[in-house]
């Protein structure tokens, strides 16, 4: 009976990884989808005139002040 039961919970296991697995594929390809929307909107945005001042201000602001952002 011992055998029984210790199967029957790595199929368990199994099953819950099983489920696991798929809604993280589920939600990796959601997100997927709106973060490649999110930079084609951003790339869009950078690239028409008015982008350009924007870009042509981050660029200005140096890789010091960037680094200190993440501190």
């Amino acid at each position: 009976m011992k055998k029984s039961k210790k199967g029957q919970t790595m199929v368990e296991y199994i099953i819950i990884i099983a489920l696991v697995a798929i809604a993280g594929i589920a939600v990796w390809t959601y997100f997927g989808r709106a973060a490649a929307k999110k930079v084609a909107g951003a790339t869009e945005a950078l690239s028409s005139s008015e982008g350009s001042s924007a870009k042509s201000a981050a660029e200005s602001i140096g890789e010091d002040s960037i680094k200190k952002l993440g501190e």
